[in-house]
């Protein structure tokens, strides 16, 4: 009984494989260090390998042992893989139990990441509670200037790494195959292991809290040679960021070849859904871009651990190349986790708005045209780091027209709104509308950090912090609770409750703006971001601002409420509570384990609202029989 337990995929033999692979990395820097005639264990604080090694390799022994592996193990060693009849023992969720263990079921995979990934929302979120509270008056009234490094070091790292990037992934996981007419996704293994990196990457940077000399507290950026001498906590984000960006390529991969070529026949580019279109668009950074962080936390790590002098001035080290290389990826990186909202949104306001998408091909070459440039702009963020001079008017240049595409967007999301029929008591459609107001005060202040006067001023204030909120909370957390309202009732099988929905929202936008608008102004006024203490000057700006901050938190509490028990309790959904045209909308809900018994057959775009005639699928069973719409719409034959 007990040999058969750990010797089948699970818990215990991951918290036994966990164990096992800690000692081995242990033992190896042990002997490796006696042999070489040091001492046993290193406590400098850029070292410690007793610690580091372990840091890798038990993780790798609970990805083993948690089965993420089992069926390439067995086929790379040539032992027998289970009968096809047994193929999908580990597809599908029966219980609730399904979810806590390695599932290749893109359903379940999805519904894993949002939970996961909210999971560590609400962390990140208690952290930016405390600093608010520090923050409230001028002084030290909770945390100490050290944790306080750390507190907001690590807020951003696990809001970015382990939030916004992977709960978008989580819901086009469960909707994008659907939408295509795919029975799951192209590689379903590779998409469990993608999964199960990630909770790796968000213990790391939560345990390095437990570090000898605290957390890491060189921002999320980590900039060197402030990240080459920090505690050992730093080496934590450096790792967690190779689980966090190992899980974000792979994902991507899975996304572009399941895009490319699981589509439903009749489902050509021009009849994909925007959603579609934007985790293209995203997938395509991601695997481009993401080696590159990557690649510099390594060299990061290296200078810590291993002495190399990548980034050691005196030692013949370039620092300036540290910011080049990070925000190349980090610039981008904020399309990443732009983009899947576009998607969001682009579904939401045309199901709630009963409207085509205006401008669909041109929305869909913009994501694109986004791509391209986000390539061009990473050095705006460098204007007061010493670079060369001459870069800075080209840079500033493409930082202004990559506005361009964007403002696209905007104007094709007004247009579709234009003589609507607007669902305002739809709590994903007010979202959506509260995310172009707050996205597009954060275009603009994005543009003003675009031009090299301004930027130069504002740098390093509170200016910064308030931009980069209105984008991506105002934006991405806008356009998740979008998604997560508009696709709860096709994931559960329940609806919600609407009226704590409008609830949560206005205390959302009222809490946003309370808290962010005001840093605008406190920054020009020179206030410095990322200090415990201040002039008290704005101490009565901050004391209403962590106010604001205390009941956006606050709100939050009423999302979790409403989504847990509506989860249990909420009224049964039928297929499509939307009337939505997409694919995903017309199966049950939640859908089959396999989500088509045959796979439907596109024959128009997805967005034909009020066009008579007009279809974007037909279901296997319904007539084939299709009218010709009477006029083309989106994807139609022209």
């Amino acid at each position: 009984m007990t040999e058969a337990l750990f010797k089948r995929p699970g818990w215990w033999r991951a918290l036994t494989y966990t164990i096992l692979a800690g000692a081995f990395g242990l033992a190896l820097v042990v002997v490796l260090r006696k042999v070489s005639g040091l001492p046993a264990f290193q406590t400098v604080q850029t070292g410690y390998p007793q610690v580091i090694v372990p840091a890798i390799t038990a993780p790798l022994g609970f990805l083993v042992g948690i089965g993420c592996f089992d069926y390439w193990l067995r086929w790379a060693v040539g032992a027998p893989t289970p009968p096809a009849e047994r193929e999908h023992d580990d597809h599908g969720a029966y219980s609730w139990r399904d979810y806590f263990k390695v599932n290749t079921d893109h359903k379940v995979i999805g519904i894993q990441y949002i939970c996961t990934t909210f999971v560590f929302f609400f962390i990140g979120g208690l952290m930016a509670m405390i600093m608010r509270a520090e923050l409230a008056q001028p002084g030290t009234q909770i945390v100490e200037p050290g944790m306080f490094n750390s507190l907001f070091s690590a807020h951003a790292a696990i809001m970015i790494f382990v939030f916004v990037i992977p709960v978008f992934a989580g819901i086009a996981n469960y909707v994008l195959p659907l939408m295509i007419g795919a029975p799951d996704m192209a590689f379903p293994r590779l998409n469990a292991l993608s999964f199960w990196m990630l909770p790796i990457a968000g213990l790391l940077f939560v345990g390095s809290f437990f570090c000898p000399g605290g957390a890491f507290d060189a921002g999320w950026t980590g900039y060197a040679p402030l990240s080459t001498g920090a505690p050992l906590g730093q080496s934590f984000f450096n790792l967690g960021v190779q689980f966090a960006g190992a899980s974000s390529i792979a994902t991507a991969l899975n996304f572009l070849v399941t895009i490319v070529t699981m589509r439903a026949p009749g489902m050509n580019f021009w009849r994909l859904p925007l959603l579609v279109w934007a985790n293209l668009s995203t997938s395509l950074l991601v695997v481009a871009a993401t080696p590159f962080i990557a690649g510099v936390q390594f060299m990061v790590l290296f200078d810590r651990a291993l002495h190399t002098n990548f980034f050691q001035a005196a030692f013949g080290g370039d620092v300036i190349s540290y910011q080049h290389i990070f925000w190349f990826y980090s610039h981008p990186a904020v399309y990443i986790m732009m983009l899947p909202g576009f998607g969001i949104v682009s579904e939401v306001i045309s199901a709630h708005s009963r409207k085509p998408i205006f401008g669909y091909r041109l929305m869909a070459l913009a994501l694109i045209g986004i791509v391209v440039l986000s390539y061009s702009v990473w050095a705006h963020h460098m204007f007061v780091a010493g670079m060369f001079s001459w870069l800075r008017v080209p840079m500033m240049i493409t930082t202004l027209l990559i506005a361009v595409p964007t403002g696209i967007k905007i104007f094709s999301w007004l247009g579709t709104l234009f003589y609507g029929k607007i669902h305002l008591r739809s709590t994903a459609m007010l979202f959506a509308l509260g995310f172009i107001v707050t996205f597009t005060i954060g275009g603009i202040s994005g543009v003003m950090l675009g031009m090299i006067p301004i930027d130069i001023h504002v740098s390093d204030t509170y200016f910064v912090v308030a931009h980069i909120h209105f984008v991506l909370f105002g934006g991405s957390v806008f356009t998740i609770f979008a998604g997560i309202y508009h696709w709860f009732p096709k994931m559960t099988g329940r609806l919600y409750d609407e009226r704590l929905g409008r609830v949560h929202f206005w205390l959302t936008l009222v809490g946003m703006l309370g808290t962010f608008i005001p840093m605008h102004w406190i920054g020009m006024e020179g206030m410095p971001r990322r200090v415990a203490d201040y002039s008290a000057t704005f101490g009565d700006w901050n004391l209403f601002i962590s106010c604001c901050a205390f009941l956006l938190g606050a709100a939050q509490l009423v999302f979790l409420y409403n989504m847990i028990i509506s989860w249990r309790f909420g009224p049964k959904a039928g297929p499509n509570p939307w009337r939505a045209k997409t694919i995903e909308w017309q199966v049950s809900s939640p859908p089959p384990v396999f989500n088509f018994d045959e796979i439907p057959r596109v024959v128009g775009g997805p967005y034909e609202f009020g066009v008579p005639g007009a279809r974007h699928v037909i279901m296997p069973g319904e007539e084939a029989e299709v009218k010709e719409p009477e006029r083309a719409g989106v994807g139609a034959p022209t």
